[in-house]
């Protein structure tokens, strides 16, 4: 993907690696349009950093999404660039029945949002010049952390699904790249703190590093990130299981 001139619209984009994209995106030289639930937010963001705009979307509720595709179609036609980046991460107990809806709240905002965002949004991208999809996933898509059982699953069924979306775009100019991240320092999972989680500043110039030396990746992996995406080929499934089964939330 070409790294600036674009016109960039991201999901979950009030806080961390969303928010932080997005002003990455935005130095860089792009138009960047910021979407999330609470408008205070939002507001304060685009006062913040001026040049960046906003529009209000919750991923959970299809009728906001319908609604954002429009508003986008209207007043940004050029928009050529989705980063599907919205979602939450909490822990579950499988033993306990009230953690059920988690399970399902996890499932609609992650793997629902994601599969609705793309279709809501693919119509206005399929015919652009330099389009792109992209869709924010987990190291955990590919070795789960076992105190999150729903979020991994979601986030591997992400890796999947974008995985089919490139095969059936690949007759169009539209690209579908995956960036799954490690642990980041962001208030995702409580590890704002962690200091075994990734700088988010860091991660940030990794990856946006990685997206202008390689524009036909098909995956943004950082360093931090690689012995769990390929733990399996490496050999050491077993073991980083194992390590990650270790982890409790940073809340307890």
């Amino acid at each position: 993907m070409k790294t600036r001139g674009n016109t960039i619209l991201i999901t979950g984009g009030t806080s961390g690696i969303g928010l932080g994209l997005a002003l990455r995106f935005h130095e860089a030289g792009n138009k960047v349009i910021v979407a999330g639930r609470r408008k205070e937010l939002l507001d304060q963001i685009t006062t913040d950093h001026p040049g960046i705009e906003a529009i209000v979307l919750d991923v959970a509720d299809p009728a906001s999404i319908t609604q954002a595709s429009k508003t986008v179609a209207a007043n940004y036609p050029e928009l050529n660039i989705l980063v599907n980046n919205a979602g939450i991460m909490l822990e579950e107990n499988l033993r306990d029945p009230s953690c059920q809806q988690v399970a399902e709240d996890t499932i609609i905002i992650n793997l629902l949002g994601t599969i609705r965002m793309v279709y809501a949004f693919l119509p206005q991208l399929v015919d652009k010049d330099d389009a792109v999809i992209i869709n924010v996933t987990s190291a955990l898509a590919f070795v789960p952390l076992p105190a999150t059982p729903t979020y991994n699953a979601t986030k591997a069924a992400i890796h999947s699904f974008t995985e089919s979306l490139r095969v059936q775009l690949a007759d169009t100019s539209v690209s579908v790249i995956e960036v799954a991240p490690p642990g980041v320092r962001t208030t995702l999972f409580g590890q704002q703190d962690d200091e075994q989680a990734m700088p988010l500043e860091d991660f940030l110039s990794e990856t946006m590093t990685l997206l202008h030396t390689d524009p036909g990746a098909h995956e943004i992996i950082v360093e931090r990130a690689k012995f769990v995406r390929y733990a399996e080929a490496n050999g050491t499934y077993d073991n980083v299981l194992s390590m990650l089964s270790a982890i409790k939330s940073p809340r307890d």
